[in-house]
């Protein structure tokens, strides 16, 4: 397995193809897995927004009371979910996505001053159009991981994540294989989407790094269909979800 950043990525603007970018900058080969950061998809999307925009409602106003912030900034988490988790004393959401994050993942670092970046609409989609993409241009069959940074429940610390995958699943079944010792596996799971974005996030550094994208070459996971969906759980099987409302009710 190698992986690699691809070099000289310039600032991203709205408009911009992304899989363009990355074929006139790297040689590409089939079954690649291609991380890119969705702070350079949502850009090229139009993703960017202004507080100005925006008219904060009751509810964001007094959520926005507890944490001591723009009720406006509220206001646009609220507009982004599905459902508020946790208002306070941290502000976590459902996306309409389905994706749990922070602050619906409205992203204020490494965007131009004055402007808020939201997450891509549909990442699944986003990843599927750059995979397309470079195929039409490169001539190459290739996996797309588009991914962000979230933090661990029970763990302190940021950590990369997926949230949007394009031909390959993001969970490897591992259920009904056997162990060492001939036990058969029956629960075993492997988050091999969030591994890879995790690894890739090394590269890919915080802050100024500037290497949005990754190329890990070796792993032959590429499938024909996958989601970020399979990675959900119901809210049947959810028992933090389940937990959290009861909390909110108290």
């Amino acid at each position: 397995m190698h992986a690699f950043t691809v070099e000289n990525i310039p600032m991203i603007k709205k408009g911009d193809d992304i899989a363009s970018i990355i074929c006139e900058r790297t040689n590409i080969d089939d079954n690649d897995i291609v991380i890119i950061a969705s702070t350079i998809v949502a850009k090229a999307e139009g993703r960017q927004f202004r507080l100005e925009d925006i008219s904060a409602g009751e509810a964001a106003k007094d959520i926005a009371n507890k944490h001591g912030i723009d009720p406006r900034f509220v206001q646009a988490v609220l507009d982004r979910s599905r459902e508020i988790l946790v208002d306070y004393p941290i502000f976590l959401v459902e996306t309409h996505n389905g994706h749990v994050c922070i602050k619906a993942g409205i992203d204020e670092s490494n965007v131009e001053n004055g402007y808020l970046l939201d997450l891509p609409a549909n990442s699944d989609q986003s990843a599927k159009d750059i995979g397309e993409g470079i195929k039409s241009k490169a001539g190459k069959k290739v996996s797309i991981i588009i991914t962000d940074t979230n933090g661990r429940a029970f763990k302190i610390g940021q950590t990369g994540i997926a949230i949007g995958v394009y031909k390959i699943h993001p969970i490897k079944n591992w259920k009904g294989q056997k162990d060492l010792f001939e036990k058969t596996l029956e629960i075993t799971e492997e988050a091999i989407a969030d591994e890879i974005a995790g690894a890739a996030n090394l590269l890919m550094g915080e802050g100024d790094g500037g290497h949005p994208i990754v190329i890990l070459r070796g792993l032959e996971l590429r499938s024909e269909n996958g989601s970020i969906k399979e990675m959900y759980r119901s809210d049947r099987e959810d028992i933090i979800k389940k937990g959290l409302r009861c909390l909110s009710k108290i």
